[in-house]
């Protein structure tokens, strides 16, 4: 399946000179034991896909995988994906909570490179003003080589919330994963009073 969005959203950031790196590469992946093992539906991969194609940013949806809840299968499936160079972005959706079979966190730490918390903090931040249970959850982001990997919420609404409120950065993190030469966002003054 081949998905392209080129549409764009209003941003608290005032546009660059370059405001969105060449079409963004993403793999989503569906950590999940039911749908692993068919007995769920999944509907967080879904949600990411239509939160991806609402956010405005320019993409193509190169890979979409499923994997069982465990630690040492999302660490190799990531490092796969990463390591093979098809994807710029790989979408988590799936095992960030506190209950024993989620360890999405856990296995993104062992295979990333570089992490990069204030997108985490920035997800919980926004998602947790609504819902006090968003900061029981445990997003991970991060570089590994020159891939841009960030982790959601399993739920839908979590999935597709957490991904809208880092919408604006992951261009921008794509560009720095990639080593491209990126232009910082900058606060748009009419936005921000400034």
């Amino acid at each position: 399946m081949k998905v392209i969005v080129t549409a764009r959203v209003a941003s608290s950031f005032a546009p660059s000179r370059r405001t969105v790196p060449s079409s963004i590469r993403v793999a989503i992946v569906t950590v999940s034991d039911g749908v692993a093992s068919g007995n769920r539906e999944d509907r967080g991969g879904p949600a990411c896909e239509e939160a991806l194609a609402r956010s405005g940013i320019e993409h193509e949806i190169v890979a979409r995988r499923v994997v069982a809840d465990d630690e040492d299968a999302i660490a190799e499936l990531v490092r796969t994906e990463a390591d093979a160079g098809g994807a710029d972005l790989i979408v988590l959706t799936g095992g960030t909570g506190l209950s024993p079979r989620d360890r999405t966190p856990e296995a993104l730490r062992r295979v990333i490179e570089i992490e990069a918390p204030g997108l985490a903090e920035k997800m919980r931040a926004d998602t947790g003003r609504d819902f006090a249970g968003a900061y029981l959850s445990r997003q991970v982001a991060g570089v590994r080589g020159r891939t841009f990997v960030v982790a959601l919420p399993g739920s839908p609404r979590g999935a597709a919330d957490c991904l809208h409120a880092v919408a604006d950065l992951l261009p921008h993190a794509v560009e720095l994963a990639r080593g491209e030469r990126a232009h910082h966002p900058r606060p748009d003054p009419e936005i921000d009073g400034a």
